[in-house]
């Protein structure tokens, strides 16, 4: 089933997300991790694109698994140096797995990649841009959506700069939106203002990362640079060497985070769960009659 239809059947709809392994020794635990996300009957689940492709043929079986479990798989996928041969030839594969929605992404520039030449790029074919990968995927009748950046992408100039070009992308034809981790609510509120004024009406989705260990912080604010509150700083320090009480914290602060995000007019949740079922069982657990009553 296509996304976009899930977003307009539901009044709250929630997603788990899953990613890959690099190693194929390790599909397996994975694949159990998979299926026991999707046995909790999320709306949808996501499966994430390693760096450069690296994981490629594991996100579509991993996609296309998640399907026979009967949940809706949305498909990573970058454009970033592939060619436009290369990239037909993998979204032929997604659809010849059933696969009906596609998250698409630029990717990262390759390390080191410096231009000597203005106008130089990274990609091939022209395939420069998520923009450019959207209109690919459109072509093919798929269901595509896009990654936004409530604290502004970290390669834009600035917010505004940082607008603009999503709106290039949604107008591409992106049938929906998925914040990066925030772990502060007023700025993804700030944020989708800031969207409406730019015309950008499309369904956005709240990227939502539990913090069950301290070490979790550190790694994931330099990933994306996230702000976080002194609040959960706290939390991090003071349970640091109390691995359960880390897990029960955070869990708590997920949980609070998204109670404030439905209670106030936020229509889809997005949960980072770093291939953990624990995590998704443990906050479902929280917010399952929440949900169950705005969708009666």
């Amino acid at each position: 089933m296509k996304i976009n239809e899930i977003l307009k059947n539901k009044k709250v709809t929630l997603s788990l997300e899953v990613f890959p392994p690099k190693q194929q020794a390790k599909l397996d635990s994975v694949l159990q991790a998979a299926k026991e996300l999707s046995d909790l009957r999320p709306d949808f689940m996501s499966i994430t694109y390693g760096a450069g492709g690296t994981t490629r043929s594991n996100t579509v079986e991993v996609a296309s698994k998640i399907q026979s479990y009967g949940t809706p798989a949305l498909a990573h996928l970058t454009c970033i140096g592939d060619s436009r041969e290369e990239m037909d030839k993998t979204i032929a594969q997604m659809k010849g797995a059933g696969i009906e929605n596609v998250l698409a992404l630029r990717g990262d520039i390759p390390a080191g990649f410096t231009p000597a030449h203005e106008g130089d790029k990274a990609t091939i074919d022209g395939l420069d841009h998520a923009s450019d990968l959207v209109k690919i995927l459109k072509s093919q009748g798929l269901c595509v959506g896009g990654a936004c950046y409530p604290e502004g992408h970290p390669e834009s100039a600035n917010r505004a700069e940082d607008i603009d070009n999503l709106k290039h992308k949604v107008d591409a034809g992106v049938d929906f939106l998925t914040t990066q981790m925030f772990f502060d609510n007023n700025m993804l509120y700030s944020y989708l203002y800031r969207l409406q004024s730019k015309g950008i009406h499309v369904p956005v989705l709240a990227g939502i990362m539990p913090i069950t260990n301290s070490q979790q912080v550190e790694r994931m604010v330099r990933l994306s640079s996230a702000y976080v509150p002194e609040k959960l700083l706290a939390i991090c320090d003071r349970f640091a060497d109390k691995p359960e009480a880390m897990w029960q914290a955070g869990i708590a602060y997920a949980t609070d985070q998204i109670i404030d995000l439905i209670s106030n007019g936020v229509k889809g949740i997005h949960i980072y769960t770093m291939n953990k079922p624990a995590v998704a069982r443990d906050i479902l657990s929280n917010i399952s009659e929440i949900i169950a009553a705005e969708n009666s």
